[in-house]
């Protein structure tokens, strides 16, 4: 091109921008034939490209951070070209507010706008920053309305106990028998994978989570349960070993009760059968979310008594615990101030559990089962649960709706999850497991017990004797031990 005055003139200088919402497989071709199309533009018009930028997989609607677009806005501030090229202008902003911001640099820098679908865009003028703006707003929404029917269908998907994506939850997920294409973003390459159903629970692993349920329920522990699962060679849906955090994650699940859940918020029940009752699932809950559970409890007790047995010296009434230092030829409870010798800990806790198992195996055993809580409505307090949570639904809807402020929404909202905290523990209180249960009327009472493994063991021991170790005699006893058991005091709680 030549001015008027048959001197060369020079080239304009433009940029090209690119993005493209969702790629898929990750190829990054939606944005190279944007590319393409936007240099053959810049070719007919003879323009120099000196500069493309490109945001791929990015939303414009989303507010994700987009650092190509913020890179070229750089650039041009510093003067770096006069002309942008877009596919669309919808490929530039989705958002007022940087819409708002583009037109002002565009304006101080003298920067024009040019798309291969809708032409130029001349915001140097009223009628040209206008059409930019409808423009805008159109696009806008386009990209709720998108998202209004996507998250409806997500919903839909949820109700229907399809999984969103991601990993295959524990405890869920049966073949179909049918195949489907998996494409590797980073790669691009393609494998056949099956098809899963997602309503349908794994036997193996919905078995585990009940157990799972029954091991809190009942006094036992969260690493209890994962030993459990480590001996019966239980793995993760990745096929690793469960951790600790990934079981707390397992029971916490709604799922598992047959509740859809959908963006972390539960939206009532859903079409698949639940793995676990809801009352038991609502009191997992709340045991797993007790502020006052220990979340880092250290080294866990490795004997049956320790820090449960009392010392009976006068005036002490301290927790004893086992050590084998001061010379002691075994393992044996001291008391935690340090006075006074040892007890041989193997031949003490085989006592106390004998003692146990003995009146557990007795015809009366039944009786000593605790009364289930009284006056506890399981199904008016679930219809309650899912009150408060629509009424929570609801208020979040009206503040987004700019129907009520952000004070009253704070108020509303804190005074139902408050009332929602009582009815779940009430729930909790319903399902929570005598530990005594699994041995009543257990045809092998001894078996039961070595089955329970220790925490649960220690619990029942809790619930049922008070055990106070009082100075021992010396030397040889009546029976030809040297273990004074007539020192060990028991007193039976039930």
């Amino acid at each position: 091109m030549t001015q008027s005055s048959g001197r060369p003139q020079a080239p304009i200088r433009a940029v090209i921008y690119t993005r493209i919402s969702q790629d898929r497989t990750g190829a990054g071709l939606g944005v190279e034939r944007q590319r393409q199309d936007c240099q053959a533009l810049a070719s007919r018009r003879g323009w120099d490209v000196v500069e493309t930028y490109s945001d791929n997989d990015v939303s414009a609607y989303s507010g994700k951070p987009r650092k190509d677009y913020q890179r070229m806005l750089a650039d041009l501030e510093e003067g770096a070209a006069t002309v942008v090229i877009v596919w669309h202008t919808d490929r530039l902003h989705r958002s007022p507010t940087e819409l708002e911001r583009y037109i002002d640099l565009c304006e101080r820098r003298g920067v024009s706008t040019h798309t291969v679908q809708a032409g130029e865009l001349d915001l140097a003028n009223p009628s040209g920053r206008m059409t930019a703006r409808i423009l805008g707003a159109v696009a806008r929404q386009e990209s709720e309305h998108k998202g209004h029917r996507i998250s409806r269908a997500r919903m839909q998907r949820a109700k229907a106990g399809q999984w969103g994506g991601g990993i295959r939850p524990f405890g869920w997920g049966v073949p179909t028998g049918e195949m489907k294409t998996k494409v590797d973003r980073k790669t691009g390459e393609e494998s056949e994978v099956p098809v899963l159903d997602m309503s349908k629970a794994v036997p193996e692993e919905a078995a585990a989570i009940e157990t799972g349920h029954d091991i809190l329920l009942s006094g036992g522990s969260l690493k209890a349960w994962v030993r459990w699962l480590a001996d019966k060679g239980i793995t993760s849906s990745r096929g690793n070993p469960i951790r600790h955090m990934d079981a707390r994650d397992y029971l916490l699940r709604a799922r598992n009760a047959g509740i859809a859940v959908y963006k972390g918020e539960e939206i009532g029940r859903g079409s698949w059968e639940p793995l676990v009752s809801e009352e038991k699932h609502r009191a997992v809950v709340a045991i797993l979310k007790d502020p006052s559970r220990r979340t880092t409890p250290g080294p866990q007790p490795r004997w049956f008594g320790s820090l449960i047995y009392r010392c009976g010296r006068p005036g002490c009434t301290a927790y004893v615990y086992v050590t084998q230092s001061g010379g002691l030829k075994h393992p044996s409870y001291r008391c935690q101030t340090a006075h006074g010798g040892g007890r041989n800990a193997a031949v003490l806790d085989r006592y106390v559990q004998d003692l146990i198992i003995e009146r557990l195996s007795r015809e009366d055993a039944q009786d000593l089962l605790a009364p289930g809580p009284e006056g506890v409505d399981v199904a008016a307090l679930q219809l309650e649960s899912e009150q408060i949570r629509r009424r929570l639904t609801d208020v979040a809807a009206a503040f987004g709706a700019g129907q009520i402020s952000m004070p009253e929404f704070t108020e509303a909202s804190t005074v139902a999850r408050t009332q929602l905290e009582g009815v779940n523990k009430q729930l909790a209180r319903a399902a929570t497991e005598d530990p005594l249960v699994p041995l009543i009327g257990a045809p092998d009472v001894r078996q039961a017990w070595k089955d329970l493994g220790l925490d649960r063991q220690r619990a029942v021991l809790k619930t049922l004797l008070n055990v106070v170790i009082k100075p021992a005699r010396t030397g040889r006893m009546p029976d030809g031990s040297y273990f004074d058991y007539d020192s060990i005091e028991t007193h039976w709680l039930r």
